[in-house]
């Protein structure tokens, strides 16, 4: 009998769960009911799925409404209903347009119209399929309605927004938020009624029992309606199911396509590789793979016939057959790479391709991907309210003020100290915690369906214009919908862009270079040697300070040793205690024969019997305790976060534990083997995914190596890596350039390289205008190089704010005056008039000014970098206030091992964590006088005095330590530094500065 009943993906207004939903109708007694959500279809995929489990018959529809103004209410009376709501809902929201008064003609779905909406708009034609809503309040005006009359038009409409006082509680705020209003000031008419509940089946005939016939009407259109969704394991994928016009001409291309790929992956093809393609077609087809093999190879092939970089990486890199088509770059055979990890017969989903675009070229991709196919969207998300949000949040709502509001959100605060108000915000918040807040978009998943995506939900449109399923990617894999990861990221962009600087720069060997000839790259002793000495910076994830670390300590010098520590620098490995180990087995390796027991050695002998791979726990399930291959899928899946079944991964985790114990394994052993399998929950990769990171690392490693200075222009254009721009620029000076803050003539709108001399660009001018640097870049293009500044504003349009910006950061120094002499020219030539948009017709003869000599000092260069780039060009330790007090830097650390040292650092990174306990500790990248790095840490003791006041000098007292031959300083004390007064805003100013009072120009 309920009709129109709401969840909290009705956004900003309802309060509960889908699954909440069935359980208050459980509680009521209710047998069958209809979700109807405002404008959103998110939940009714798991509602579909989930009503079973409560015995309930669920049906579909959208509660139609123009904020909450309600308009209508649709019920699909089937799949196909359901999917012209979904499309009418969708043309909407794409368009941004209102709902209107009266439905569209649904063939297949039934409207409602409010009863109050029925009276206001004096409506009284309706189609068949049309009915007027009737809620227990509207039936007090009801007998006295000319709407009485139409009795077989009147159904049931009781909406059910909440269970509860709570629930409505939670509903104002959320309306409040939603109106941007105080808690006091929110209109009346933007809140629901609060007798929008659900009552036993029961008292709700009560109500309506003097009106039969209305209880007959509702109770006979949701008898008509139906809605069935395959949530079944032996549900069929749901994806495009051929590329081509039937399976067997899918089939005999992928064949051809492998035969094609053989030469150029394998010129000698033996046994081996011939027996593992044979044993991957036959699964593929099986499966019913096929397609999904063919629409990624698609996709690829236009990348590069585009000569767009990319990394086919995920499970899929464990295929041979994606190997052939180049969809990865990784040989599984080089890698021993686990193939029932990709695919096995008890999987129903098809593999997991994760291919990264750079992040210039992943929009004309997407766009390639939605002009291809017939049925495409974007998977969407849920961004719900976390606490810091919640928090800004109602603190608006009840008006706190903003520093209170920041004090409450960082959670510096003690609670007994608080006012009354803050401690409702607190209280309330509990209120709206993780409830959906908007829609957004999944960072990479694509839909690629056999049937309209509207068949499962409506879309939206996002600002970047592609349309967005409103369900998410759990859901999808339920229903048989599985996402193509279609990804961006900057590396590759590096890579891309670094290869173009070098033949422009460097022609003469960079023009011979192949990019992907990565075998060779292996083999390479220089690039080995920047992997074991950790000179990676720029070079994609192996650039951080905790994989600089990892590198040290294990003195990788191998890809394969790279493709270890790729995964074994995952928090799933790290927080277990395996890293250590793991690290002390490759350092030593006899441990691995005393420590690790023999089955788990004999399984994973290339790491010394430690779990690494994702692809280790089904070796260690199947092998180690006994599953099948399906059952150790599962507990894979549920290791990686993405499974749903809890129940399915609770019974296989104790048929893990059972059949441990069967095999005589000693309890402590058991428990040992089962925590390294938890401890992957979530963070572990697949050994293909390493696999393929480390290849795009090479690629990146063989142009750090061979054309340093190209590569870190690349970076700065790219948006550099994990740490600022500011230190690839000291990178780039440590490697032997000569760094220029930007020049009208030389600088580009990003950074650019002449020989070793590299000059920033006009967008690291923070307040540069984008308009100003396009006249800039045009004018030179052009009329070539600008000869004055007299030249240069006859040229480009400009105004004295933007031109002293240039002047400030010396772009005119070709002219050899003086900043604060041209800074006077500037105002001087440049009338008070308004700004002409485009360069004069005819020069005109500017005047000869006389100035008096003006003079820059290095301190103001470096002041005004500071506060132009946001980084001086110049040592930060040139600007101390006091003078280091000794000269130790990190070739030092050596000679102090185990002992104490006094050491000066420009903070470059710090990594904020906490401890097991919950006790707040720092990890700190530095780099010295002298420009090396070095690592500190500070233990919870000292971070509880100390910490880092943003970036600066400091000055550290620590304990030099070493762990497997890694170097860094347990901090005991430390200290900012100060630099010295900016002299630009010094009290005294010399006099020659200032133009006299009484200056004329000449004649």
């Amino acid at each position: 009998m309920y009709l129109n009943c709401h969840t909290y993906y009705s956004l900003r207004y309802g309060t509960f769960s889908e699954l909440d939903l069935l359980r208050l109708a459980n509680e009521n007694q209710v047998t069958q009911l209809v979700l109807t959500d405002i404008n959103n279809t998110s939940a009714g995929l798991n509602f579909v799925r989930k009503a079973r489990e409560f015995d309930i018959r669920p049906l579909l529809g959208i509660d139609f409404r123009n904020g909450v103004d309600p308009c209508f209410v649709g019920i699909a009376r089937n799949n196909e209903g359901y999917r012209q709501l979904n499309d009418f809902l969708s043309a909407q929201l794409h368009k941004d347009k209102p709902i209107p008064f009266r439905a569209p003609g649904f063939s297949e779905a039934y409207v409602i119209y409010p009863f109050e909406k029925v009276v206001l708009n004096e409506q009284d034609e309706f189609r068949e399929n049309e009915f007027i809503g009737v809620s227990v309040n509207d039936l007090r005006r009801l007998p006295f309605s000319r709407l009485r009359e139409k009795k077989d038009k009147l159904v049931v409409l009781q909406p059910v927004t909440f269970r509860n006082k709570r629930d409505f509680n939670a509903h104002r705020l959320l309306r409040a938020i939603d109106n941007n209003v105080l808690l006091s000031k929110l209109p009346g008419d933007e809140v629901a009624d609060e007798n929008e509940k659900m009552f036993p089946i029961a008292n709700l005939a009560a109500a309506f029992s003097e009106f039969p016939h209305i209880l007959e009407n509702t109770d006979r259109l949701m008898r008509s309606c139906t809605i069935h969704f395959d949530f079944s394991e032996e549900r069929q994928p749901q994806n495009q199911q051929t590329y081509l016009e039937s399976r067997e001409a899918d089939e005999a291309l992928l064949e051809r396509l492998c035969k094609e790929g053989l030469p150029y992956r394998y010129p000698r093809a033996g046994k081996t590789v011939r027996a593992r393609l044979e044993k991957e077609m036959t699964l593929i087809k099986e499966k019913g793979f096929v397609s999904y093999f063919l629409i990624n190879w698609d996709i690829i092939s236009y990348a590069r016939k585009r000569g767009f970089f990319y990394v086919g990486r995920g499970s899929g890199a464990n295929s041979i057959v994606a190997y052939l088509l180049r969809i990865t770059d990784v040989d599984p055979i080089e890698l021993d790479l686990y193939f029932e990890r990709f695919i096995n017969l008890y999987r129903v989903n098809p593999p997991d391709f994760d291919i990264d675009f750079s992040w210039r070229d992943r929009e004309e991709m997407t766009r390639y991907i939605f002009d291809r196919f017939r049925h495409v969207a974007l998977l969407g998300t849920y961004v719900t309210f976390k606490q810091r949000g919640i928090i800004r949040e109602l603190g608006k709502v009840f008006g706190l003020p903003k520093a209170e509001i920041d004090l409450l959100s960082e959670g510096h605060f003690n609670i007994s100290q608080l006012d009354e108000m803050s401690q409702l915000v607190l209280k309330y918040g509990s209120l709206i915690k993780d409830m959906p807040n908007y829609l957004s978009i999944h960072a990479g998943g694509i839909l690629i369906s056999e049937k309209p995506l509207h068949y499962f939900s409506a879309t939206h449109l996002p600002p970047k214009g592609f349309p967005t399923t409103q369900f998410d990617m759990v859901i999808a894999e339920d229903v048989g919908l599985y996402k193509f990861d279609i990804l961006a990221q900057r590396g590759l962009a590096k890579i891309k862009e670094a290869l173009e600087i070098a033949r422009q720069n460097q022609p003469e060997t960079a023009l011979q270079v192949d990019i992907h000839d990565v075998k060779s790259f292996k083999q390479d002793p220089v690039i080995n040697n920047l992997i074991k000495t950790a000179q990676c910076m720029g070079c994609f994830y192996v650039e951080s300070p905790a994989m600089r670390m990892l590198l040290k300590k294990l003195e990788v010098d191998t890809y394969l040793g790279l493709v270890a520590a790729s995964s074994i620098i995952r928090p799933g490995v790290a927080k277990s205690g395996m890293m250590r180990e793991y690290i002390l087995r490759h350092r030593d390796k006899e441990r691995a024969q005393k420590e690790a027991h023999p089955v788990m050695l004999q399984i994973m002998p290339e790491t010394y019997g430690v779990m690494v791979y994702q692809e280790d726990v089904i070796k260690v399930a199947h092998y180690f305790a006994g599953l099948s291959l399906g059952e150790a899928d599962v507990l894979r899946r549920g290791m990686s976060g993405k499974f749903r079944s809890r129940e399915e991964f609770q019974k296989v985790q104790d048929k893990f534990l059972e059949n441990c114990r069967k095999k005589g394994y000693d309890e402590t052993l058991i428990q040992e083997i089962w925590k390294q399998v938890a401890s992957f929950a979530g963070y572990a990769f697949a050994k293909g995914h390493s696999a393929s990171y480390a290849v795009e690392s090479y690629q990146s490693l063989f142009l750090r190596a061979y054309y340093p200075l190209e590569y870190m222009v690349a970076v700065l254009n790219n948006g550099g890596g994990f740490y600022r721009p500011e230190f690839y620029v000291h990178e780039a000076k440590m490697l032997g350039a000569t760094v220029h803050a930007p020049c009208v003539n030389k600088s580009m709108a990003g950074v650019c390289i002449y020989g070793t001399d590299i000059y920033l660009g006009f967008i690291y001018l923070k307040d540069l205008e984008s308009r100003v640097m396009s006249r800039i870049l045009a004018a030179r293009s052009e009329e070539g190089p600008f000869g004055s500044l007299e030249d240069f504003l006859d040229r480009v349009p400009i105004s004295v704010e933007q031109l002293s910006i240039l002047i400030r950061i010396e772009a005119f120094r070709f002219t050899g005056k003086n900043q604060h002499e041209l800074l006077w020219q500037a105002h001087l030539f440049l009338s008070k008039g308004p700004l002409p948009e485009h360069p004069k017709l005819f020069p005109p003869r500017q005047r000869d000014f006389r100035i008096p000599d003006l003079h820059t000092t290095a301190p103001e260069l470096a002041f005004t970098q500071l506060e132009l780039l946001g980084f001086c060009l110049c040592s930060p330790f040139s600007l101390l206030k006091d003078p280091p007090r000794n000269e130790n830097t990190t070739l030092d650390l050596p000679r102090h091992l185990d002992r104490h040292i006094d050491i000066y650092g420009y903070l470059v990174a710090v990594k904020n964590t906490r401890t097991h306990k919950g006790q707040k500790m720092f990890f700190a990248t530095l780099v010295d006088r002298e420009g090396a790095v070095f690592d500190v840490v500070l233990f919870p003791p000292v971070a509880a005095k100390f910490y880092f006041r943003g970036r600066g000098i400091y000055r550290i007292y620590g304990k030099v330590v070493s762990e497997f031959g890694f170097l860094s300083i347990e901090v005991v004390k430390m200290l900012k530094q100060d630099y010295i007064q900016d002299p630009r805003y010094a009290e005294l100013k010399t006099a020659n500065r200032l133009l006299p009072s009484r200056a004329k120009p000449e004649d």
